[in-house]
């Protein structure tokens, strides 16, 4: 008897047993030779002992029976188990991957493979059903069935990679160029001209987003998945899952490089300038629609074409293969997300999370069970980190717009660069509205009203109804607006001059009236705000004509021209008195063709205002006095101060000497 396994060998108890069995039939035997006369009880006893040794006898002969056809069985087993390893070793020659020499060979060797694995199942269960005899074939099964295992995991591996297929260039090109990176200035420096429209939100296309990818060929798809459950009922999954998780995460690496996406540690994004952190953003937000809609889509459908009818193998070889690549894109959201709250990035942060918040629903339902649970959660949490580093950037930017401050007045008495930058800033804004308004639902901003100087304050009631209708957003907008009006009329008092104070006030808030009634702001502020700044800045044009203009329109009154003591004009007081209008006329001409009236309607209108109220004046003056100046004291006629007038407010300043008239 084969003693190769331990469990068929005699123990010792039975070993000692069998020896005293052995002595007592030799005393039975011995009392025998000695005395023949029993009795009846003793030739009883003998009479049992004999039909148990009849008995015992018949059991042995079954048993030899039994081994006889035992070995038989393994005889016809190993011959089998033979023929099995000869084919599969035979494989093992030359180097060449079976499934390269054709469909006929890999059919073949899977059949062989097949075989092997059931000839030792077959094995396995004779052993448990205790023929020892078949232990040692069972050992050599183990051996051929490993070395099959190997190398179908070898030939799973190279059917993954030969037969991955390459992603169509027109899906994944990203397109930029110096002008497409829209870069924001910082909010500390507005002093560049190009900060008109600065910021602006991407417009992305949305073609790769639906586009279907198969990640691997779908020829191979029924031989992989045949590999597959092979080797998971062969008690191999274990390696085989191994296997198409370490090939795929090298495949998705390969996905993020096409797709150029850097790994960036969160050291280094924080230590990235703005600009190349601002077109790795645009990039990111471009690769992430794609990776996740796309690639990851297609991994999943690979996972369960394979693994799919082999219980959870196939949620774990798709967490397992993608969970690198995708908490790499989710660790440069973190990175953003921490990072210093500069107003420049706003936008940028508003555009990740509406790309991850509209990504969310696909990851949950890629990620969707226990296994899933961690990149579920990471992608939640960066989610929310966006979220929050948005709303603290927005207010931010507040407290920068209030403590923006000018070294100078601002040339000429435009529109400054803060304000352009702030009403293009909310403008963009705009697009986000939905977003903004969750994310400051919960931070209470009451609606301010500004009150610039000779402006009227609104009323409680107004106030507490615009407050009522207006969304988280808008009132947050309106707090900003007040912010910078603010600010505004801090830098206004930077002028000598009352009335370009005046003018700077008129053409900053003209610009945030058109910019909101010519855009969508119009409908967050409402009419009522386009109302109430119009008349903001017809108070502060008002307030300039008549701080330029009322003391020298006052010289062309009748007070005071008569000669002391009579009734009769004065010729030498009216000679004064245009003198110095005329002077005061040309200084007002000098200074005041160097301010700037951006808005041509606004400029127009002014001059027309102005000139209403001086032209009308002077010819009044002149024409009532007319007999008592002489025409060589009359420098100019009213044609050509009306002409002088039109060229006011250009930015190019100009004299009048030229014109003297002698």
């Amino acid at each position: 008897m084969l003693y190769e396994m331990g469990d068929c060998k005699p123990t010792i108890p039975e070993l000692e047993a069998e020896e005293d069995l052995i002595a007592a039939a030799q005393q039975i035997v011995k009392a025998l030779g000695t005395n023949r006369n029993l009795t009846d009880d003793a030739w009883k006893i003998l009479a049992d002992l004999g039909l148990q040794l009849s008995s015992i006898a018949k059991v042995n002969e079954s048993k030899e029976e039994a081994d006889l056809e035992e070995d038989e069985g393994l005889g016809e087993i190993e011959q089998q188990l033979n023929e099995v390893r000869d084919k599969i070793m035979d494989r093992e020659k030359g180097d060449s991957m079976i499934w390269d020499r054709g469909p006929d060979e890999a059919y073949e060797y899977l059949k062989v493979v097949d075989r092997a694995q059931k000839l030792t199942k077959s094995l396995e269960n004779l052993s448990l059903n205790g023929f020892c005899n078949a232990n040692s074939l069972l050992l050599r099964a183990h051996d051929v069935l490993q070395t099959a295992m190997a190398r179908l995991e070898e030939e799973f591996r190279h059917l993954l990679v030969q037969n991955r297929q390459p992603f169509e260039q027109e899906h994944v090109s990203f397109r930029s160029s110096e002008e497409d990176i829209v870069e924001a200035s910082s909010i500390a420096s507005f002093g560049d001209d190009s900060v008109e429209d600065v910021v602006q939100r991407d417009s992305m296309s949305q073609r790769s987003e639906d586009y279907v990818f198969e990640l691997v060929h779908p020829d191979v798809i029924p031989d992989l998945k045949t590999i597959a459950k092979l080797m998971f009922d062969s008690t191999y999954g274990q390696e085989c899952s191994q296997m198409f998780i370490n090939v795929q995460r090298d495949a998705l690496d390969d996905c993020l490089y096409i797709l150029e996406v850097e790994k960036l540690s969160i050291e280094d994004v924080l230590k990235m300038e703005w600009n190349p952190l601002n077109l790795k953003i645009r990039r990111w937000m471009w690769a992430v629609k794609i990776f996740v809609r796309v690639y990851l889509a297609g991994e999943k459908l690979l996972s369960d074409q394979i693994f799919g009818e082999l219980d959870s193998a196939s949620s774990l070889c798709f967490i397992e293969s993608s969970k690198p690549a995708m908490l790499q894109l989710l660790n440069f959201g973190e990175a953003i997300a921490i990072g210093p709250h500069q107003p420049e990035k706003l936008i940028r942060i508003l555009d990740m999370y509406e790309v991850l918040a509209d990504l969310i629903l696909n990851i949950d339902a890629l990620y969707s069970d226990e296994t899933g649970y961690h990149v579920r959660t990471e992608c939640h949490e960066t989610l929310r980190r966006l979220g929050e580093c948005a709303k603290a950037t927005f207010l931010e930017f507040e407290n920068a717009v209030a403590s923006n401050v000018s070294a100078n007045a601002f040339p000429g008495g435009g529109v400054h660069h803060l304000t352009r930058y702030v009403m293009n800033y909310i403008k963009t804004l705009t697009d986000y509205s939905k977003t903004l308004d969750f994310l400051l639902k919960d931070e209470d901003k009451e609606d301010s009203v500004s009150v610039s100087p000779g402006t009227n304050s609104v009323s409680e009631e107004e106030s507490v109804g615009r407050s009522s209708r207006a969304s988280p957003m808008a009132l947050h907008f309106r707090a900003l607006i007040s912010i910078l009006e603010c600010n505004l009329d801090e830098k206004s008092k930077m002028y000598r001059d009352e009335s370009l104070q005046h003018l700077f006030l008129m053409n900053n808030i003209h610009y945030m009236a058109e910019k909101v009634k010519n855009s969508e702001l119009r409908a967050e502020l409402g009419d009522e705000w386009i109302r109430r700044q119009n008349r903001k800045f017809q108070q502060q044009a008002m307030s300039y004509e008549r701080a330029t203009w009322s003391s020298i329109l006052s010289l062309l009154k009748d007070e005071g021209i008569q000669n002391p003591g009579s009734n009769l004009i004065s010729r030498t007081i009216l000679k004064e008195r245009l003198h110095s209008f005329y002077l005061a006329f040309e200084e007002v001409y000098k200074s005041q063709t160097g301010w700037l009236i951006p808005d041509s309607q606004l400029r127009e209108d002014l001059r027309i205002s102005t000139s209403l109220k001086v032209i009308q004046a002077y010819r009044t003056f002149v024409g009532r006095h007319i007999n008592h100046i002489s025409e060589k004291h009359i420098k100019y006629t009213a044609d050509d101060l009306q002409d002088y007038l039109f060229h006011l407010f250009e930015g190019s300043q100009k004299s009048l000497h030229s014109f003297h008239k002698k």
